[in-house]
This record gives structure tokens, C-alpha cells and sequence, in this order.
């Protein structure tokens, strides 16, 4: 004690202010004083050693945790804004910092006190692309999983899980809606659908595509992943503040594990030790040990919406990307898991995955405003070394076992490219389902047989348009737009995914009988705002392929031609008008 004795006075005189003994006269007074006394009691209380290394940590953990304590109660009193910014980094960094020091006390009560860092794992030996081999894409409007062959670059059939809208919102309806999130088991024979708008996750056999079971969970899961060992399933709960455990084989949820509100994806260090849960919300990746099922590390994102993340083979890093800032972070996947790097890949910044082949170790990030592949060397300053041209809004993708391939689904576009990481170069176009979102490429999925079985043709689902917006000549603006016109029976989805517009200015889309101003009759579809990259992605229903494309001509009866129109909510100027089909 007699080494502790000094700190402790030395910090007191610094956390014991005069007025800390005067009676409060509000409520807020009262709470800092009442987080102020708790603070000194248990810095006092803490355990000391005569350990420098173990005694600071036992002291600043507590010390760490008033300051949290105050930063809240300032949070519900305080109006000041930048004040009230500087109080939510003290709670993000804070906690990060005090999830590291308990690190490090788990390791100095080990005897770790000087323990090397964790080692990198061996990659898996590389598998050849087969015909045994399947790429998968989660079809978010005509629910189903459209099921390719990678060896012939072919779309085998979809696996429908439910109806395209209206039918789906029928109250008797009791398929699955919005079908959106993949992941797989490590034995590669099961793979897990997430459907959004049904709250489930559909698990099917990879062999036979027929479905073994639908489990379902809280408000809006996004995405779902097995643990290593195969023993759980781990789905995201967007719409809520955890994560889904579930039991493969009981299909049920055995347990929650609470993260920052709104986590948006699940992935796991190779060996298991962690979980790595980025948000959708909340400005905070969460890194929960699989052991205790506890968050251990509270990592700061540069903005709140993470839809996806990837994890290196050799366990050392994490890519995550954030749409709504256009950027993707890079942090270590070890104690302290650190942010190393923030690139600013564009924006509509949507999924990433990781490769390794015989020229290296990359990154491919696709970007949707650009309606690009973006590729990166991956080490300690990651570099840019190739963008790829894709087709209209890049979203899902994942390479192949052995690195030599790499798949991307378009959302906008209804299909799948394969791309050549050797060359960089698009090898194939394979068209699919309606709007597909997350993809993964599945080795030696379907070992026996053609795998075709309870396939089903496109058939309604490869009814689609797709248009192209643009800024009026000699505007001057950089703003643009691809959309997608979806057949979901009787109606269509209209999807638009705009780029170029002002961060966080509302804007109004329309359908107009004229191409050019003052275009005539205006029908309002939409409003929305642009957010903090100056993109957005908005969707509407209608009767609306006939009057956008050409299939109005092959009508009985003649139908006007309309046209697709944007302009600021407060204002008839256009900023995007459709270019002629």
C-alpha cells in the first residue's frame, strides 16, 4: 500500500472539489456530486498490489467510470452543442479505454504481465473453384435466394421463401419478406437467410435447397452468422439492441447478447475468441467475447451506419464499412483492437470482402454511387490499387476459396459478376433475382448431383427496367441516378439509388409527363434526404414499368410516356431528370 498511498491522495485532490461538501440546489448538481462520491470511493476501494501496471488500471477503471457517469447526467441537463458532443466521446472512448484496461488486468492476474501478442492463424489451404461450389444471393423484393454454379458462371434456379408485395402483406401471409442476409455453416452445408420484414432466419440444406426450418427472432435482423465451431448461430437484431443466439440444431434462441442499438452485422475471428458486431445506429463496433458472451471493447466508428464487415484469414484485422459517410475503417482484430486506418471509399459504401491469392492480400469494397469495385492492398497503410467498373449499384460480394474470384451482386441491376482478381477484369454477368443484397460464395456446397433440386425458374422474379437519371446540361451538377423497375405483379418496385446531392438537403421524386421544364403534370412519388455523403436510396410502389420503358407500346391500349424527375423538396428546378430509355 505504501507505493498506492501517493496515487491515491494525488487523484483525490484532483476529484474532491470544495463544493463536492455544500448541499446541492438542482437535481443535476445532486447527480454529479452523488457520481463524483461514488468515484472516490471505489478508486479508494480498489484492490492495490504494489504493481504500478496493475494499480493504475485498478484505479483509472472506476476513475474512467465517473467520468462516464457525469457525461450522461450532463447529456440530460446540458443544451451547450459542443459540449454535449464532447460528452458522448468521453462515453465512447471511456468505455473503450476501460474495456482495455480490463484486458490487461485479466492478463497481469494470469502472470501475462508481458505475454507476446496473439499470434497470426494459418489461412486454410486454398480450394479450386467446382461444380460442387455455389454462390448465393439474398433477393430482397422477389424473396428468394437465386443459387449459381461459379464453374459455369450460371443461375441454376431460385429458392422462392415467399411473395413479392402486395401478396406479401396480406394478413394471412405466412411466407418470408424481405429476404436480405446470408451466412453459412462451417461444414458448408447449411446456409442461413435473414429475412428482414418477417423476422426470420431460414436455414436450407445446401444440397438439396430445401428449406430445413425458419426460426423466428426479434424486430428486424439484418444479418447472421455461424460461430466457427458450428454450434450457434449468431443474427443481429437491427431493429433492436442484440444479438440472436441461436441453437442450429434445437432452431431456437438460446440467449441474447446486448450491443449498442441497431448492430447491423456479425463476424467472427477465426479461431473463435471474438465476435466482432459493427452498428447501424449507433457510432460503435461492439467486440463481444464468445466466452462470456460479454462486450469487451467498445471501438468508436467515424459515423453511425455499419452495414458490413469482414475478418482476414490470419485473424490480425477487420474491415467494416459505413454507407452513410461513404468510408470504410480498418481496425486490429486483437486486444486493443485499434482503428489503423480510415479510407474514403465513396459513397453508397456497401459490403467488403477479404482475398488472398498468388499477388497478394486485398480488400474489395463496393461502392454504389460509383457503381464500382474498389480494390485495396491491405497492410498497415492500405492502398487503392484498382477501381472496377460494375453495373448499376454494387451491394453484396464475396470471393471464392481460393482467392482467384471474387462475386458482386447489383442491386439495381438484378445480377451477379463474377471479376478475375488476377486481372481484375469482369468475367461474367449472370442475371438473378430481384434486388439482390448480401452474397456468399460457398465451397463444395452441393458435393453429390447437380444441386438443382427444388429449384425454381426466375419467371416473374426476371421481369425488370432499369433507368438512368442525370443532372440537366449545364447545370453543372455531378448529381446522378440508376433505378430499377421491379415487376411484383400487378405493381412494380421502383428503387433509385441518387449520388451527387447536397448532405442532408430533402429532395422530392417525381413522375412527370414532360422531359423538360416545366414538365407538364407532376405526380409526386417520394421524398426523402440526402444523407451525409449526398446519397440516398429510395424506394416506392406503382403501376409504373409501362409508363417508364417501352413495354407501354406493346399495350393494347396506348399509355403516355412519363418520366422520372427529381428537384429540391422546396423547389420545381430539376436536379435529375430521366434520360430517354
Amino acid at each position: 500500500m505504501k507505493i498506492a498511498v501517493p496515487i491515491i491522495v494525488a487523484i483525490l485532490g484532483f476529484t474532491s472539489p470544495s463544493w463536492a461538501q455544500m448541499p446541492p440546489n438542482s437535481s443535476f448538481e445532486q447527480e454529479m456530486m452523488e457520481s463524483m462520491s461514488k468515484m472516490d470511493q471505489d478508486m479508494v476501494a480498489a484492490a492495490m498490489t504494489g504493481d504500478p501496471n496493475y494499480d493504475f488500471s485498478a484505479m483509472m477503471i472506476p476513475h474512467h467510470q465517473g467520468a462516464i457517469d457525469m457525461a450522461k447526467t450532463f447529456l440530460l441537463h446540458g443544451q451547450d452543442s459542443v459540449l454535449r458532443r464532447l460528452a458522448q466521446e468521453i462515453i465512447v472512448t471511456q468505455q473503450q479505454e476501460i474495456q482495455v484496461m480490463r484486458l490487461r488486468l485479466a492478463t497481469l492476474q494470469t502472470g501475462g504481465a508481458s505475454a507476446p501478442p496473439e499470434k497470426k492463424q494459418d489461412a486454410p489451404a486454398p480450394l479450386p473453384v467446382s461444380e460442387k461450389d455455389r454462390v448465393y444471393t439474398g433477393d430482397q423484393t422477389s424473396n428468394t435466394v437465386s443459387v449459381i454454379n461459379p464453374a459455369s458462371n450460371k443461375l441454376l434456379g431460385v429458392i422462392h421463401l415467399g411473395d413479392p408485395v402486395p401478396g406479401a402483406l396480406s394478413p394471412l401471409y405466412h411466407g418470408q419478406l424481405l429476404v436480405h442476409g446470408l451466412g453459412f455453416s462451417p461444414d458448408h452445408r447449411t446456409i442461413a437467410v435473414v429475412s428482414i420484414g418477417s423476422n426470420s432466419v431460414t436455414l436450407i440444406d445446401t444440397t438439396t435447397n430445401k428449406i430445413k426450418g425458419v426460426i423466428y427472432i426479434g424486430r428486424a435482423p439484418h444479418e447472421a452468422f455461424f460461430t466457427p465451431d458450428g454450434k450457434e448461430l449468431w443474427a443481429v437484431v437491427r431493429g433492436e439492441d442484440y444479438v440472436s443466439v441461436i441453437d442450429p440444431v434445437k432452431m431456437k434462441e438460446v440467449r441474447r447478447v446486448q450491443t449498442a442499438n441497431g448492430p447491423g452485422m456479425v463476424l467472427f475471428r477465426p479461431d473463435g475468441r471474438y465476435a466482432f458486431v459493427p452498428s447501424s445506429f449507433t457510432p460503435e463496433l461492439d467486440v463481444v467475447d464468445t466466452k462470456t458472451y460479454q462486450v469487451v471493447a467498445r471501438i468508436p466508428q467515424a459515423s453511425p451506419f455499419s452495414p458490413n464487415l469482414a475478418v482476414s484469414q490470419d485473424g490480425m484485422e477487420v474491415w467494416f464499412t459505413l454507407k452513410d459517410s461513404g468510408k470504410t475503417q480498418v481496425m486490429s482484430a486483437q486486444p486493443p483492437f485499434g482503428i489503423f486506418a480510415t479510407l474514403d471509399t465513396g459513397p453508397i459504401t456497401n459490403h467488403v470482402t477479404l482475398v488472398e491469392n498468388s499477388n497478394g492480400k486485398f480488400a474489395y469494397v463496393t461502392v454504389g454511387e460509383e457503381n464500382a469495385v474498389k480494390v485495396f492492398r491491405r497492410g498497415e497503410k492500405p492502398e487503392l490499387i484498382a477501381t472496377i467498373s460494375t453495373g448499376d449499384l454494387p451491394h453484396g460480394i464475396w470471393g471464392s476459396g481460393d482467392g482467384t474470384r471474387v462475386y458482386v451482386g447489383l442491386e439495381n441491376q438484378d445480377a451477379v459478376i463474377a471479376i478475375d482478381t488476377l486481372t481484375n477484369k469482369i468475367i461474367a454477368t449472370i442475371p438473378i433475382g430481384q434486388q439482390p443484397q448480401a452474397l456468399v460464395y460457398v465451397p463444395d456446397a452441393a458435393p453429390t448431383g447437380d444441386g438443382t433440386n427444388n429449384l425454381a425458374p426466375l419467371a416473374d422474379a426476371g421481369k425488370a427496367a432499369h433507368l438512368t437519371l442525370a443532372a440537366p446540361e449545364n447545370s453543372g451538377s455531378a448529381a446522378h441516378a440508376t433505378v430499377s423497375v421491379n415487376s411484383l405483379g400487378p405493381l412494380d418496385l421502383l428503387q433509385m439509388a441518387v449520388s451527387g446531392l447536397k448532405p442532408g438537403k430533402m429532395y422530392r421524386l417525381w413522375l412527370a409527363t414532360a422531359r423538360t421544364s416545366p414538365f407538364e403534370h407532376k405526380q409526386e412519388l417520394a421524398v426523402f434526404k440526402a444523407n451525409l455523403a449526398g446519397a440516398q436510396v429510395v424506394q416506392t410502389v406503382g403501376p409504373f414499368r409501362q409508363v417508364l420503358t417501352s413495354e407501354r407500346e406493346k399495350t393494347a391500349e396506348l399509355t403516355q410516356q412519363r418520366f422520372l424527375l427529381v428537384t429540391p423538396a422546396e423547389s420545381d428546378a430539376a436536379e435529375l431528370v430521366q434520360k430517354t430509355p
